[in-house]
């Protein structure tokens, strides 16, 4: 079930689409008639790139080659990111396609182990009683077609990691595909197959210190400044995303 272009998803799983449009370029402009100072690195200060999937490969996206092309995938969690992420992806002039990630299934336990636990039921439990499974959460695959315009990043990573600057277009990426807010800060997902020192270290460089959870797969980010600055970073919440789900939202 893979569609090029928008994702045709059912209305029951996603938000009705959203329409893409660019964002205007607004270099040089000092602030926004609300009153919120703009970075000049943010998002809305940069014409969008290519290069700015370096974000999701900064976090847990992955880079595929072929040939001469190279192509950016990324599995999420929540049906919003779809729309967020291809809106993206369309507006860098890229085809984007997008499939639902089959449900992992538990092994199953053999016969001998199923009648021994039917005979003999464990502390507070009473025979016949049945365990209450995790509704699991349904996850997608965003991914670019193969394209020679990704080329120039697919040349440059991983090396390009050590020296990475994360710059607001490429951090809204990466909150779009695996960012939330966490009880007094924010959480960017990581990929932890990959070095974090690197991530680390282009986070700091950013002003955006932040610690590698003890299983490598996030980024917490704390601190008042620190999340105003991210904020200003990734730009104005995009209309498929939950207002608590980005930065600067009622949830942040």
């Amino acid at each position: 079930m893979t569609e090029t272009g928008w994702p045709l998803i059912p209305r029951e799983t996603l938000p009705p689409p959203i329409p893409v449009e660019r964002r205007p370029h607004q270099r040089g402009v000092p602030g926004t008639p609300g009153g919120r100072q703009l970075s000049m690195f943010g998002a809305e200060t940069i014409e969008p790139s290519p290069a700015d999937l370096a974000g999701l490969l900064a976090g847990p996206g992955r880079l595929g080659r072929i040939g001469g092309t190279a192509r950016v995938s990324v599995v999420v969690e929540e049906a919003w990111r779809v729309h967020v992420l291809v809106a993206e992806f369309v507006a860098r002039n890229l085809t984007a396609t997008w499939a639902p990630v089959p449900e992992e299934k538990p092994r199953d336990q053999d016969q001998d182990s199923i009648e021994v636990r039917a005979e003999s039921p464990g502390p507070g439990e009473t025979p016949g009683e049945e365990e209450i499974l995790d509704t699991p959460v349904p996850r997608f695959e965003v991914r670019t077609a193969y394209s020679r315009r990704l080329n120039a990043l697919a040349a440059a990573w991983p090396d390009a990691a050590a020296q990475l600057f994360l710059s607001g277009p490429r951090l809204r990426l990466w909150v779009a595909a695996a960012g939330s807010p966490r009880p007094g800060g924010f959480r960017l997902g990581l990929d932890p197959a990959k070095d974090a020192r690197a991530i680390d270290a282009a986070l700091v460089r950013a002003g955006l210190a932040g610690r590698v959870s003890e299983d490598g797969r996030s980024y917490l980010i704390t601190g008042r400044r620190r999340l105003i600055r991210l904020a200003e970073l990734v730009g104005i919440r995009p209309e498929a995303a939950p207002p608590e789900s980005w930065p600067g939202g009622a949830g942040a």
